[in-house]
């Protein structure tokens, strides 16, 4: 018997030594790997365009007060102004199976550089009310240091100042 539980003891020992003890390690999760923040909101509390896989991002402003809508180009966190050099944008709006463009002016902020603006904009009532119509839908096309960008314009959730 004695023999027994000197083998054990030995073959414990053993395992311990050359087979190390095991322990648990936590498989890396999706969220470890994905774990940069999405930005929501703009700077201007306005509703976010993604413009590539957040390459950049542009923000809409929509103002129903003066019929207003503003774009500002963004960095890929949504924080800072990107100037670019054109002189308008075109927003495309579909809706009730008809599509109209509405052409954005710069609207060069202080701190752009000459001939580039970060913020683009319209006053057109008609533009604003497709903006809020159920079931419309647009889209924001723009380059941006010489590559081309389509953005899906989300309609009828956008915040109102």
């Amino acid at each position: 018997m004695r023999f027994v539980q000197q083998a054990v003891v030995v073959m414990t020992a053993g395992l311990v030594a050359f087979g190390g003890v095991a322990t648990a390690t936590a498989a890396p999760t999706a969220t470890a790997s994905h774990a940069h923040a999405h930005p929501t909101e703009g700077p201007h509390h306005g509703s976010l365009i993604e413009l590539g896989r957040e390459d950049y991002h542009a923000e809409l402003v929509h103002d129903d007060k003066t019929d207003t809508v503003t774009i500002y180009i963004l960095d890929a966190a949504a924080a800072k102004a990107v100037p670019i050099a054109a002189s308008q944008l075109t927003l495309n709006v579909r809706a009730a199976g008809a599509a109209q463009q509405f052409p954005l002016a710069a609207q060069p902020q202080s701190t752009d550089p000459a001939g580039a603006s970060s913020a683009f904009a319209a006053t057109d009532k008609q533009l604003c009310k497709l903006l809020d119509a159920k079931g419309s839908s647009g889209r924001l096309n723009v380059e941006i240091a010489g590559k081309r960008y389509v953005g899906r314009v989300e309609t009828h959730s956008h915040p109102h100042p």
